[in-house]
């Protein structure tokens, strides 16, 4: 397997996009995520889907330049209607207003409405944990989870995601992760290596367990933890979907279809500034929960021992396809 500097990544995924009909600015806010997406091994958000990204440029089911639109119209809430477009773009042109808005009145809500999937959802609520502030995010997908007890998809992958700032402006913990008991990635991953899935991923068709990626993805995931996690499930659609005023998960088509209608998914993020809260306080807090955790020598808080990498290592196919893309 190569090793491919991430630099190498975001640029040749910035080309490949461009070429296919983004703008600078599209490809460039695309590709950074792309890299991120990598080098946290997050191989299901990174160039996995810049084929996907590529083919859904030329036929229309994302628009790759148009300008997002940003609404502040109450003190505590900003708008961006992205247009059909990345939901990378659009939240960069809403994240200084949203910054602003949670530092002003100590609490603000982003929603990110008609866009693109977002993809890997962490990516964004860790931007507001690296301003100070504590983040939690919502955004829900194609319907591909079944109701505890009954058979038939209604709730996508549903994901959520908190960032937690530290101290010193950086980020104490975060995670990202659906409320379904697998994301739908790891299934079609599975799929293509013709490898089987663990009891407790999904249902056939008919509700019964099964190990076959292909009847899971003929059939439907189930939620985490069971109801706890359906409750979860349904709390994203509401948010994601319901307050943003875009699709709900039995709406949304098919994420990866190379044609037909525009995915129209939101996102929704509450963002806290701890200083109009605890103050000082929330860091000491924060810091006693740390030590509670470290006190344990295999446990860890999540997303809180992330290494810089300069490179990271590629099946040959994959790099392949994406420099082809870029040609």
């Amino acid at each position: 397997m190569p090793r491919v500097l991430l630099d190498d990544i975001e640029a040749t995924t910035a080309q490949a996009l461009l070429k296919h009909g983004a703008n600078p600015n599209a490809a460039a806010k695309v590709a950074h995520a792309v890299r991120v997406a990598e080098s946290n091994n997050n191989k299901i958000c990174g160039l996995y889907y810049v084929d996907s990204y590529c083919t859904q440029l030329t036929t229309g089911r994302v628009f790759g330049d148009v300008e997002p639109v940003v609404n502040h119209d109450k003190a505590g809430s900003v708008r961006v209607d992205a247009k059909y477009g990345f939901a990378q773009v659009a939240f960069a042109a809403g994240f200084d207003t949203a910054v602003q808005a949670a530092k002003a009145n100590g609490i603000a809500a982003l929603s990110i409405e008609h866009s693109h999937t977002c993809t890997s959802l962490g990516y964004f609520t860790e931007q507001f944990a690296h301003a100070g502030l504590l983040a939690i995010g919502a955004t829900n997908s194609t319907a591909r989870v079944s109701p505890p007890g009954g058979s038939v998809p209604m709730l996508g992958t549903n994901p959520m995601a908190m960032a937690v700032p530290a101290r010193d402006g950086g980020v104490a913990f975060q995670f990202d992760y659906s409320t379904s008991a697998v994301a739908l990635g790891k299934i079609t991953m599975a799929k293509a290596a013709g490898e089987s899935i663990p009891i407790g991923w999904a249902v056939d068709a008919d509700g019964n367990d099964t190990t076959d990626p292909t009847k899971a993805l003929e059939g439907s995931l189930v939620s985490a933890g069971g109801y706890k996690g359906y409750g979860l499930g349904l709390m994203v659609e509401v948010l994601a979907g319901a307050l943003t005023g875009s699709l709900l998960s039995t709406q949304i088509p098919p994420l990866k279809a190379p044609e037909g209608p525009h995915h129209d998914i939101g996102q929704f993020y509450l963002v806290v500034d701890p200083n109009s809260f605890a103050g000082d306080g929330f860091f000491d807090r924060l810091d006693q929960i740390a030590a509670a955790v470290d006190a344990q020598p295999d446990a860890r808080l999540p997303g809180s021992t992330k290494s810089d990498l300069d490179a990271v290592e590629l099946e040959d196919d994959v790099w392949s396809s994406i420099t082809k893309l870029a040609e």
